[in-house]
């Protein structure tokens, strides 16, 4: 069962790695190719369900994490580094997800939808723009977390096979 737990793990966190880089492309080609306002309402779709999926694929994560530690035959030493990052990257997903992205929203729409229409200084863009500046650094902390995840699975697949050698 520990290597069905492994791979089911390493699913997981490969899709939700996998979601956050492909959303970089989201936002660039909504960006690129839609007004401002449709790009917007694509890019905040995106992310309320790449938000969902991270945090499904996380506790998937999290729960095949532990019944690995709790079968007692995969005891490598960095599982509570694992746990804590996972733990850490779905609190900030939920953060952004219940805090900051309805906060956005509500400057938005108190600027009638559009918020590059609003004056430059006015209260909402510019409390709407630092919040954007702050789901970002949240969203690229997630997926540098990700990518530490991912390249400690290969790091203790290696272990792993040293120490069958």
């Amino acid at each position: 069962m520990t290597i069905v737990f492994r791979i089911l793990r390493l699913i997981a966190l490969s899709l939700w790695v996998g979601g956050l880089v492909f959303f970089i492309s989201v936002a660039r080609v909504a960006f690129t190719t839609l007004n401002a306002e449709s790009a917007g309402l694509v890019v905040r779709g995106s992310l309320l369900s790449l938000h969902h999926l991270g945090m499904a694929c996380g506790l998937v994560y999290l729960v095949f994490t532990l019944l690995l530690v709790a079968t007692q035959r995969d005891t490598h030493p960095v599982r509570g580094v694992e746990l804590l990052l996972v733990a850490v990257m779905l609190v900030i997903t939920a953060y952004s997800q219940y805090s900051i992205i309805p906060q956005m929203e509500a400057y938005r729409i108190s600027v009638g939808g559009d918020i590059t229409t609003a004056p430059a200084n006015a209260p909402a863009r510019v409390n709407f723009e630092h919040l954007h500046r702050v789901s970002e650094r949240l969203e690229s902390a997630i997926l540098l977390q990700g990518l530490v995840l991912l390249g400690m699975a290969c790091f203790q697949r290696r272990n792993d096979h040293n120490r069958f050698a």
